[in-house]
């Protein structure tokens, strides 16, 4: 353990705060968690351990859910600059402007949104519960799903459903191109692929699985095999690495890197510790709106 992760762990005494960190963030912000995972995973940790400092090492939208369901909790982030593509991608004033064209739609938002976007829309899902949750749904109406056309279209093949999709989706994962997933499979000929489900259609095609960074690490548990193709963000690795040290993890080239996660530094840490943190804050009209799509989709799941 170096200085920097020794100053965070005293500051996080002395204050009592509770840090979680997602697993695309840099493996050194890892090891300082208290929790790490992913976004909703992370937020209902905060919840059910009644934190009343939350330090939320992620992108801008996973503060403001951790701040949607611990709503007494003061939540900060380390970078204020650490945004989402994906999440952006759902302009607000479209979404109204869909709605008032098309009054029939079920809208469903992946959690990968911002809190303004969740305030507009039914249901939200994960990329771990989407599959179950929109089956729950079924086909008495329409359904518009948001931002990310990659996990709804597969979600579509999965269910053979006609989802409209959202034109949105994660440029990180959305990059990842079926040469990789070839070339990596010549170098490891024994490791089976898991990829993301925010990767395209035929790249889902040509993998062994297709889940959610949760399901991932499901995935090797249940596997005999020894080593892994994974096609994710690079911060999954280390995660992988720590929860399986006896198996071997290569990462597709080039590497998956989300440039907002690795905004999130041991530095900035220790800052917002120090009192030079970014707060989410939201209007209590947004608050009390945007907390139902996702109190929605935990009572289905």
């Amino acid at each position: 353990m170096n200085t920097i992760q020794e100053e965070i762990l005293e500051l996080k005494a002395r204050m009592g705060a509770t840090i979680l960190v997602h697993n695309y963030v840099d493996a050194e912000v890892q090891d300082i968690a208290d929790f790490c995972g992913d976004s909703l995973e992370l937020s209902r940790k905060a919840k059910a351990n009644d934190a009343e400092t939350i330090i939320f090492c992620g992108v801008r939208f996973m503060g403001e859910t951790a701040k949607l369901l611990s709503p007494d909790a003061r939540v900060l982030m380390p970078s204020k600059d650490a945004g989402c593509l994906m999440a952006d991608m759902c302009d607000p004033e479209r979404i109204r402007a869909y709605k008032a064209n098309h009054p029939d739609h079920l809208l469903v938002a992946y959690v990968n949104t911002t809190a303004e976007t969740k305030s507009l829309v039914d249901i939200c899902v994960t990329s771990g519960n989407a599959e179950r949750i929109v089956k729950k749904l079924g086909p008495e109406r329409p359904i518009m799903f948001l931002p990310d056309q990659n996990l709804g279209a597969n979600l579509n093949n999965r269910l053979g459903m006609k989802m409209d999709l959202w034109p949105g989706c994660c440029p990180v994962h959305h990059a990842i191109a079926a040469s990789s997933i070839e070339a990596a499979r010549v170098a490891h000929p024994n490791a089976p692929v898991v990829v993301h489900l925010e990767c395209r259609p035929e790249i889902v095609a040509i993998s062994d699985a297709a889940v959610s960074t949760s399901g991932m690490l499901k995935f090797v548990e249940n596997s005999d095999a020894r080593e892994f193709i994974v096609g994710t963000e690079a911060g999954m690795i280390h995660r992988l690495e720590c929860a399986f040290p006896d198996r071997k993890f290569y990462i597709i080239e080039p590497t998956p890197i989300c440039k907002n996660m690795k905004k999130i530094t041991l530095e900035n840490v220790r800052d917002c510790l120090m009192g030079h943190g970014f707060e989410i804050t939201l209007p209590q009209d947004i608050m009390e709106t945007a907390v139902r799509p996702i109190e929605r989709m935990l009572e289905l799941s």
